[in-house]
């Protein structure tokens, strides 16, 4: 079984950074994707970034390039987040995942695992 526990999120003014952290237990991670994904409010969720492990490869939806970047720490088994320039769009709990070994990084429907969730809040 492969556990995912978020950390990292808090309650922010618009323009601040936030550093969200996944720590990652279970079955090694090879070349499957982890990523990260948040809703907001009465709203569907939506993909927000990924990683291929192995590999480094990154995936980030449109409206968060130039400000997020994702990483992993392979030592520690834990994924990260970084958010720069948050905007009061960013509000939402963000969850990070593992998706199935060759799935569509970006398809939620691929991930099998999730943590149970870090909320983000950003005001003016």
């Amino acid at each position: 079984q492969v556990q995912l526990v978020e950390s990292g999120g808090g309650s922010v003014q618009a323009g601040a950074s936030l550093k969200l952290s996944c720590g990652i237990s279970g079955r090694t991670l090879g070349n499957y994707a982890v990523g990260w994904f948040r809703q907001a409010p009465g709203k569907e969720r939506e993909f927000v970034a990924a990683i291929r492990w192995s590999s480094a490869n990154t995936y980030y939806t449109d409206s968060v390039k130039g400000r997020f970047t994702i990483s992993r720490d392979n030592a520690k088994n834990t994924m990260y987040l970084q958010m720069n320039s948050l905007q009061l769009e960013d509000t939402a709990v963000d969850y990070c995942a593992r998706a199935r070994a060759y799935g569509n990084p970006r398809d939620g429907g691929e991930y099998e695992y999730w943590g149970q969730g870090t909320q983000v809040t950003v005001s003016s």
